[in-house]
């Protein structure tokens, strides 16, 4: 791929030939973050335009704030894999994907810099106004692939992202002791909680039964939300805490 006018002012273009159209007329209303899972942001980013690796992403983002952007915003990167957001499947079509460099469980899970985070809370603040996205709308990797992926995993800032006016956040409601839900677990109570992770987009049926399928919703959910304890049970604290993101979402209020 030949090099191209970055979408983003600060940054630099490494063309990565690991692209192709968006389908079906589908334009981004997504945001999916993820973490490289690299030793080194280097390799991470020759293996994004390697055409033997047949994934990419739009962005790089380096420890130390460096943005990179590999595939033009108006462009499919290769990014999202098999996933699932609101009855969507192809969310290559509608999304844009940051890689954050980050070792993840290969360098046991390293801090994110404030630099490095900065950065990111530039870029998604631009690519949020560009296409109008929703502040819900901002995913993790595991929201969408939770029986794949768990990046960019629990020690990602997701409040000092909110803070900073990028995505839907809410404070998690303690952990405590009390009612709680987990595998093996049916009846009209899970069914209900499925319903909330389903509402807010999760992949997991509404058939009662608290299977796998649901625990890894849970899990996803955790990460993004109760990162303080991810275990895919549905305590009190999990359910209270996904009430509380539901009942914020501007959509549930216009």
């Amino acid at each position: 791929m030949n090099a191209f006018k970055p979408d983003h002012l600060r940054a630099e273009v490494h063309p990565s030939p690991n692209f192709g159209p968006r389908k079906d007329g589908k334009h981004p209303s997504y945001l999916v973050l993820h973490y490289t899972g690299m030793e080194t942001g280097e390799a991470a980013e020759g293996w994004l335009t390697n055409p033997q690796s047949e994934v990419s992403a739009h962005y790089v983002v380096h420890e130390d704030g460096r943005i990179v952007q590999l595939v033009p915003e108006s462009q499919r990167a290769w990014h999202a894999g098999q996933s699932h957001w609101k009855g969507e499947t192809d969310i290559n079509s509608c999304s844009i994907g940051i890689e954050i460099v980050n070792g993840g469980p290969l360098l046991n899970f390293p801090d994110f810099s404030d630099t490095q985070i900065d950065a990111v809370i530039d870029l998604c603040k631009g690519i949020v106004s560009r296409h109008k996205m929703r502040p819900e709308n901002v995913l993790a990797h595991s929201d969408i692939a939770p029986a794949r992926k768990i990046d960019p995993g629990e020690k990602f800032p997701w409040p000092v992202l909110y803070n900073s006016g990028v995505g839907h956040w809410v404070a998690p409601s303690p952990i405590r002791g009390g009612r709680f839900f987990s595998l093996g677990d049916r009846g009209q109570p899970v069914e209900a909680l499925q319903s909330m992770l389903a509402l807010y987009g999760y992949d997991v049926p509404i058939d009662s039964v608290f299977g796998r399928s649901t625990e890894l919703g849970i899990l996803a959910f955790q990460r993004h939300f109760r990162p303080e304890k991810v275990d895919g049970v549905a305590d009190m604290s999990t359910i209270e805490t996904l009430h509380k993101v539901l009942s914020a979402l501007p959509a549930l209020h216009a």
